[in-house]
């Protein structure tokens, strides 16, 4: 039985949810599943805006025969060929010879990678600006190179003023019923799933995200109907706003976020200490996490919302804390810039931590470090808490 929900009159969600899969991309923890959006258009031609992953293949399939009715389908529009949403490509050709497959050149050169079917005399190649007439509907494509693909597009629906924004705007969590932003309070429920998938997902690719913001401010978009999570009809300025703040790497708010790593717990009680500390300053925007215990997706996420961070780590192998390292990396490789630091270093006999940290947060964009490196060996004595306790002010004072 079909299990489809109406976004207009005549376009209907053919997507479903996953609960099942524990690890996004295998890599990101998925405490709630995720949802896999695609969409028919029901016009003089049929058209299907991407297909879905595997994992939902018979909800897929059973979704697009029942909004058809009968009908043939005429078009796939493939926005993106990343496999969690191009999987049922081949099923969708067999079940529907006739159809004409719509993208870009990158499209098709990665179609051919993931697939043996032959593509002659079913692609229609589309580059900026060209259209696809459906009847009363009319199709714009709108290229977003590296968000977070190379063949990224987009499909604007001047008719509806609809977007069918590929990865963009999406979020992590599977769908409880309702798959719009505005029947489920997204600003409470979906917020931060939504912010751990941008910054984890797309968060390197800021550039070229502002440069599909600057196409859409062009656009005159009444609905956002991304491929993972709920489609946007109302308030759409909050959610294009966190995008823009996001991607120009521009905190959200004020706060701190402190990650430590602690192996003996040493580490972890000087950083929880200062969390003390600052909470007495009245800093109650304070974030504390174990590198070791928290996924790095948590962490980044936090990272890009608030404006302050402190990394604590003892030395290591005469380098960084592993998890700590494991964590300045995806830092690195995501991008993360404008941002003030702090450090806390410890070690033994070798207290090096701090200086290495330092070393590569410096090599990263807008860094400013807040305060002198904390430094001690083996544990905080009290001689040494006047030096956390100025630490704390330096940061009490670059809040303000």
């Amino acid at each position: 039985m079909p299990c489809t929900q109406k976004v207009t009159d005549d376009i209907v969600w053919v997507g479903g949810s996953d609960r099942r899969l524990a690890l996004f991309e295998n890599v990101f923890p998925l405490p709630d599943g995720i949802s896999y959006n695609a969409y028919v258009i029901l016009d003089e031609k049929t058209a299907l805006m991407d297909t879905a992953d595997a994992a939902i293949a018979e909800r897929f399939l059973t979704n697009v025969e029942g909004a058809l009715a009968g009908r043939k389908l005429d078009y796939l529009v493939v926005n993106h060929m990343e496999p969690d949403h191009c999987a049922m490509i081949g099923e969708i050709v067999r079940r529907y010879p006739e159809i004409k497959l719509v993208g870009n050149t990158k499209t098709f050169r990665f179609m051919e990678q993931f697939f043996d079917f032959p593509l002659q005399d079913r692609c229609i190649t589309v580059k900026e600006g060209d259209t696809l007439t459906l009847g009363r509907h009319l199709l714009h494509f709108v290229m977003a190179p590296m968000v977070h693909w190379p063949e990224v597009m987009m499909s604007y629906d001047s008719t509806d003023k609809i977007l069918f924004s590929a990865d963009a705007f999406g979020t992590f969590g599977a769908f409880h019923g309702p798959i719009f932003a505005d029947q489920i309070n997204f600003q409470v429920r979906y917020v931060d799933e939504a912010r751990r998938y941008y910054t984890n997902i797309v968060g390197k690719y800021g550039p070229q995200v502002q440069a599909v913001l600057k196409k859409a401010t062009g656009l005159d978009i009444a609905i956002l109907c991304p491929l993972h999570g709920p489609i946007w009809r109302k308030d759409l300025g909050w959610i294009l706003d966190k995008y823009d703040k996001w991607s120009r790497y521009e905190p959200e708010e004020k706060g701190v976020v402190i990650a430590y790593g602690s192996m003996y717990g040493n580490t972890e009680a000087a950083a929880e200490e200062l969390a003390n500390l600052l909470a007495q300053k009245g800093v109650t925007a304070l974030r504390l996490y174990d590198v070791s215990k928290t996924d790095s997706s948590y962490l980044i996420s936090d990272l890009f919302r608030f404006s302050n961070f402190v990394l604590a780590a003892p030395t290591y192998n005469n380098g960084v804390y592993l998890p700590m390292n494991a964590l300045l990396h995806d830092i690195a490789a995501l991008n993360l810039q404008n941002r003030q630091y702090s450090l806390i270093s410890n070690g033994s006999w070798a207290p090096i931590s701090g200086k290495k940290m330092d070393e590569a947060l410096n090599k990263l964009k807008g860094m400013q470090q807040v305060g002198e490196t904390v430094q001690f060996r083996s544990s905080l004595k009290a001689e040494q808490l006047p030096q956390l306790k100025a630490l704390a002010q330096a940061i009490c004072d670059s809040l303000k």
